[in-house]
């Protein structure tokens, strides 16, 4: 957008709303003071503190606890958090004013000729993303973070310029994305999640995920998992202009990264060709070896050196809370997985874990299918603890699949569950396959917590 389109007609500054005082609301906030426009932002819960702090210090005027009607329809733009599902009343009365509602990350694009690779997927992301990041940033590219990780995309377009943005996007912020365009643009995988916000429709999910390849030129990259079903249905039936370079396990036709017969991981762009020992990739499990191909193939494709791509690959340290080993006590392994918010994101758990898992599941439910990792955990598990406010869906379901099922209603009570029924040699896995909300203030929260617990165990 060109600096004449920040005003209107009459020359007086835009009015923009900025909904949600988290990190991408606040830094949505600055970037448009900055941009010269009157700047008010809304959020009908409570604002942390450190950012009440930020927005004082910038002279932004901000309300808290309530939405004030009259100044948000007075709004020419809104930036949405996005966290706010587009049926709240607030947002119903914007879109029945006919007030463009765009994403903190399209409200970015605006302003910066940055190269953007974006990630999305329904389990993965974030690893990739801090994978990609950490090869960019040790190969020496002055690289942003930003999206679901990081800081706000729109605080560093306002304040810092950086050359390459990773940004990890979620199908809630790629809802409100139009002109946005990626220059890489990952999609891991897609798996049932977030069905509550999509009418229960898989459907309407994908096409949010989707959005992802909006506007890619013949100069861009598709980076995506050849295996995924979902994935390669919606590729016969969309059309995109940009390169194409689907990675899987093996070679198939126009793989572009995948396992030779040396157990050696290969990565193939028009100007990268190389290959590393599968062995010395730092993370492992089928799910992360997919991650670290998506991530090198992004790597190749801005022409990385090999030996930088293959270094960062081979010492990146995980990500917290997904498959975060805790500690071992009584010769039992406890595994943090409290990222596993949905039953996909427990299956790839769950397939790198060994015989004699003790699963701790629960949480708000999503509208969940756990029959995906039935087959798992019959063949896996020995005994599953159920932890939340309501277990009933998962008793249902599970109740003579594994030996042992008990249902426990706090963290505390679960963990001593574990304790119970383990003896050395097993290994107990918080993988929850729910959201966190019902017990927690996030899955970070949770893990946290988790963790705390674990270590409380006496040898």
């Amino acid at each position: 957008m060109d600096n004449n389109s920040l005003n209107n007609i009459s020359g007086s500054p835009r009015t923009l709303v900025v909904l949600g005082g988290g990190e991408s609301g606040v830094g949505a906030a600055i970037l448009g003071k900055d941009k010269g426009m009157k700047v008010f932002l809304s959020d009908s819960g409570s604002i942390p503190e450190k950012y009440r702090a930020i927005l004082d210090r910038e002279g932004i005027e901000w309300e808290q606890g309530q939405h004030s009607m009259d100044r948000i329809l007075a709004a020419d733009e809104v930036v949405k958090s996005p966290g706010i599902p587009p049926t709240v009343p607030v947002m119903k009365a914007i879109f029945d004013k006919g007030i463009p509602v765009i994403s903190e990350i399209e409200f970015a694009g605006r302003y910066t000729d940055a190269k953007m690779v974006c990630i999305t997927g329904s389990n993965g992301k974030t690893t990739t993303t801090l994978l990609t990041y950490h090869i960019l940033r040790n190969a020496g590219i002055n690289v942003g973070l930003a999206g679901n990780v990081g800081k706000s995309l729109a605080l560093q377009v306002a304040r810092e310029k950086h050359d390459v943005y990773v940004i990890e996007l979620s199908s809630f912020q790629l809802e409100n994305m139009y002109e946005f365009k990626a220059n890489i643009a990952v999609m891991l995988n897609i798996t049932p999640d977030h069905l509550d916000r999509y009418d229960y429709k898989m459907e309407n999910y994908i096409k949010a995920k989707f959005r992802i390849i909006r506007n890619l030129t013949p100069q861009d990259a598709f980076i995506y998992w050849q295996d995924d079903p979902v994935i390669s249905s919606q590729m016969k039936r969309l059309a995109t202009e940009a390169q194409l370079f689907p990675f899987a396990e093996h070679i198939e036709n126009d793989t572009h990264a995948y396992v030779d017969e040396d157990d050696s991981v290969v990565f193939d762009t028009p100007d990268t060709s190389m290959r590393m020992p599968r062995a010395d990739l730092s993370l492992n499990g089928l799910h992360n070896l997919y991650n670290s191909m998506a991530a090198g193939l992004s790597a190749c494709l801005l022409d990385i050196r090999k030996e930088d791509i293959r270094k960062a690959l081979a010492d990146f340290e995980g990500v917290e809370h997904r498959l975060e080993f805790v500690r071992e006590v009584n010769g039992v392994r406890y595994i943090n997985d409290s990222k596993a918010t949905n039953v996909n994101s427990c299956w790839y758990a769950l397939e790198s874990m060994p015989e004699n898992t003790i699963l701790i599941l629960g949480g708000k439910d999503k509208g969940n299918d756990y029959s995906e990792i039935e087959p798992l955990v019959r063949e896996k598990v020995k005994a599953i603890v159920c932890m939340g406010v309501d277990n009933t869906k998962l008793e249902q379901f599970f109740e003579g699949k594994v030996p042992v099922l008990a249902s426990t209603h706090s963290l505390d009570e679960a963990v001593e569950k574990c304790r119970e029924i383990a003896v050395a040699g097993d290994t107990v896995l918080l993988s929850p396959c729910c959201a966190s909300f019902d017990l927690f203030s996030s899955y970070e929260d949770r893990g946290r917590k988790f963790k705390e617990a674990v270590r409380q165990i006496p040898e």
